[in-house]
């Protein structure tokens, strides 16, 4: 069976980003899943879900909780009468969480499914909990032991950043430019945990975390949850009447070592997840009207937006420079503020991404916001996992 088409979304929900000290993750998930629940225009019954689909990156090591199962999203949401598949794959988490939920819709085994991801991040130092999720002294997430000796994010994407550099002719500026951009589009997005402007300067001026990355190219460490249902589309109408359709799903893989890696100028798993989404689709990158990309680290997005095939190798950082990578540009790449701005809850990091896609193929994000649509289809995108080895990509349009 075609995915194309036949797999609709009819309700999304997320709760603001941010340090949420003051919420559990209880609180998180549950608050997330009502406003879920009440986005669907018809009214919803919880009951109609007949699987779920469960995102959790920490696996519970960040709030004490220890390992985390679909078990536990039953008791959360009192939904204990259909099966749970807990997801973890890295930063793209949340976006591979709903391609599961799809294709659960897809196969024909369900008629509607949940698509769920939460985080809680803060509530452990960063070092603390990143080890937390790893399950101790064993290496972070299991990985080889030069991990626990520094190779974090910001390292394996300095060693990006710098090869741009130096192929590319990649500055500085232009990584500074990618977080101007997304502060921008996060200070009118009512679910971004940063909501300030900030200066190529400012962006520069700030402490260097990992040469040429300043703190300012950093995404934060966040607390989030989002989540999607989806149903099949001959059924949609019975919810809304206006439903937006799943036009392709992929995700792609690469190996996790970086001694491995064939380049560091392009990510494969990116590359491969972009492929097969759009050929699934049946488009070409120009069909896309907005895309939510992976800004885990400025140079990333320009990065991710070459791999997907917005534009050539080497063009984005002008193109940005230009404005075409604006909320009011050509292509508007992150309106929601990205990762930058609007926080990196991992496993709700995507499915925050449909929902931002959802909302603007709908026009419901106000005036303000709202990108201009043609073809009215965007695509969300996560990279990451193991040596940023995983990708997974998601294209959501108003036509079937």
């Amino acid at each position: 069976m075609s995915i194309r088409g036949n797999v609709a979304v009819i309700g999304v929900g997320m709760i603001p980003f941010g340090e949420l000290f003051e919420k559990s993750f209880n609180d998180m998930a549950q608050e997330a899943f009502m406003n879920c629940v009440n986005n669907v225009d018809k009214g919803f019954d919880p009951k109609d879900i007949k699987a779920a689909w469960f995102g959790q990156w920490s696996g519970g090591g960040m709030i004490g909780q220890g390992v985390l199962a679909g078990t536990s999203l039953a008791t959360i949401l009192g939904l204990r009468d259909i099966p749970i598949t807990r997801i973890e794959n890295g930063c793209p988490t949340g976006n591979d969480t709903f391609r599961n939920a799809v294709i659960g819709v897809a196969s024909g085994a369900y008629d509607v499914c949940l698509a769920f991801g939460a985080e809680k991040m803060r509530d452990k130092p960063g070092v603390e909990s990143l080890v937390a999720a790893g399950g101790g002294g064993g290496g972070i997430l299991g990985l080889h032991p030069s991990w626990m000796l520094g190779m974090g994010g910001p390292v394996l994407q300095a060693l990006y950043a710098t090869r741009q550099m130096h192929e590319l002719g990649y500055t500085m500026e232009d990584y500074a430019r990618v977080a101007v951009k997304n502060h921008h589009n996060g200070v009118a997005c009512p679910y971004a945990e940063y909501r300030f402007e900030v200066s190529i300067e400012r962006v520069l001026n700030s402490p260097v975390v990992c040469w040429p990355l300043h703190l300012l190219d950093c995404c934060p460490q966040t607390d989030g949850a989002a989540c999607a249902i989806v149903c099949r589309a001959d059924l949609a109408k019975k919810y809304t009447d206006k439903p937006v359709y799943v036009l392709g799903t992929a995700t792609g893989v690469d190996y996790q070592d970086m001694w491995d890696k064939h380049s560091f100028i392009e990510m494969l798993p990116t590359i491969k997840a972009a492929k097969a989404a759009l050929t699934m689709a049946g488009i070409a990158p120009n069909d896309i009207d907005l895309a939510e990309v992976h800004d885990c680290f400025t140079n990333t997005e320009l990065m991710n937006i070459e791999d997907i095939g917005f534009c050539k190798k080497g063009e984005a950082a002008a193109l940005l420079k230009e404005g075409y990578w604006n909320r009011d540009g050509a292509k508007p790449i992150n309106p929601s503020g990205g990762l930058k701005a609007h926080g990196h809850p991992i496993a709700a990091t995507g499915l925050g991404q449909i929902c931002e896609n959802f909302w603007q193929l709908r026009e419901e994000v106000g005036q303000e916001r709202q990108v201009k649509l043609k073809n009215g289809i965007a695509l969300s995108h996560n990279v990451g996992g193991g040596g940023f080895g995983v990708s997974a990509i998601n294209i959501l349009g108003r036509e079937p």
